[in-house]
């Protein structure tokens, strides 16, 4: 195993998005994210050899799900790579059960924040590739998802205030980190997770995606693509939706929230379906459904009596006197 390695095509590739996307200032302190696998040992050697250049500090974290029976000793193998590289290294294992692949996703994301506040780390890194990205695109799609879940593996967002997850992988394929693990001769640790195909993403990964290659053999590519174009649109109607949710409400508090109809009716329907979204998002505390949406969206062209039927929670949408309004379930 070369602790240093020959700059490669990969290393300009992934040096020239840090650049122009300017996801990873200099002298920040960065946690790297390192289950074992391909795609996080290719992010984790390429930063090791990018410090230099960047002179950040650098220090690897493990979290360990203990779903393996192999589990400590893949943590085992994390610690040992963080020890020949000379980097801190912190590992986290869960006390509890987490039966599905959004427990822990969330358990994952709490632990790696806990860990970065810590130790002052401002950047916390995953090696997630354009091969997910297409992957989440599809599995969100089959959900049902919206623009904004199809877009939602996103370049970089704050987990906490004070710190920020990057994504810098996401113009990598999983077939480059696969090469180039190879090349510098990294040991990559085998989920046997990965093949079991109880997980939809692994469906998608295995089976639906060699199936749709028969189509087109760009079509991981082309899938992220999309995610690409659709981030910088969903960002738009997004702040778009948030100017007109404020030109259109006329009183809000806990429970009530009046919108002026007339406001919402010259806007175009994508950007009343948002500030609807937005405005049940705020008072229901839960993400509602399309239908959920679209019963209240309707009101905005109705006339003074018509309301929706029930919300969650028991709320209730009704229009009276050209104003829409919104009453949760504290309302009296």
């Amino acid at each position: 195993m070369a602790k240093c390695s020959n700059w490669s095509l990969l290393h300009a590739k992934v040096h020239r998005i840090l650049r122009s996307r300017c996801l990873l200032p200099r002298h920040q302190r960065i946690l790297v994210a390192v289950s074992g696998g391909q795609d996080s040992l290719c992010l984790a050697k390429l930063l090791l050899d990018l410090q230099p250049k960047w002179e950040w500090h650098l220090g690897i974290a493990h979290c360990n799900h203990q779903w393996r029976s192999d589990a400590a000793a893949n943590a085992t193998y994390v610690s040992q790579l963080a020890q020949w590289w000379n980097i801190p290294f912190y590992s986290e294992t869960t006390d509890c059960r987490l039966h599905s692949e959004a427990a822990a996703r969330e358990w994952r994301y709490q632990t790696l924040s806990a860990i970065a506040q810590k130790n002052n780390y401002s950047h916390i890194v995953t090696g997630h590739t354009a091969s997910d990205r297409a992957e989440t695109l599809l599995y969100n799609l089959i959900r049902g998802s919206g623009a904004d879940g199809l877009q939602a593996l996103t370049w970089h967002r704050p987990l906490t205030a004070e710190i920020i997850l990057v994504r810098p992988l996401l113009e990598i394929t999983r077939v480059e980190t696969a090469q180039f693990c190879q090349e510098m001769q990294l040991q990559v640790w085998e989920d046997s997770t990965n093949q079991n195909l109880k997980y939809a993403r692994n469906r998608i990964r295995q089976e639906l995606l060699p199936y749709l290659y028969q189509f087109n053999p760009k079509v991981e590519h082309n899938l992220a693509q999309t995610a690409e174009i659709l981030q910088a649109e969903v960002e738009y109607l997004e702040s778009e939706a948030q100017q007109l949710q404020q030109n259109a409400t006329v009183t809000t508090n806990e429970a009530t929230i009046q919108l002026n109809c007339l406001v919402l009716r010259t806007a175009p329907l994508a950007l009343q379906r948002r500030v609807i979204r937005r405005v049940l998002q705020q008072m229901l505390q839960a993400s509602p459904s399309f239908e959920h949406i679209e019963k209240v969206v309707v009101l905005i062209a109705a006339p003074n009596g018509s309301q929706s039927d029930p919300l969650p929670g028991g709320a209730i949408a009704q229009v009276k006197n050209g104003s829409l309004w919104i009453y949760t379930n504290l309302a009296p």
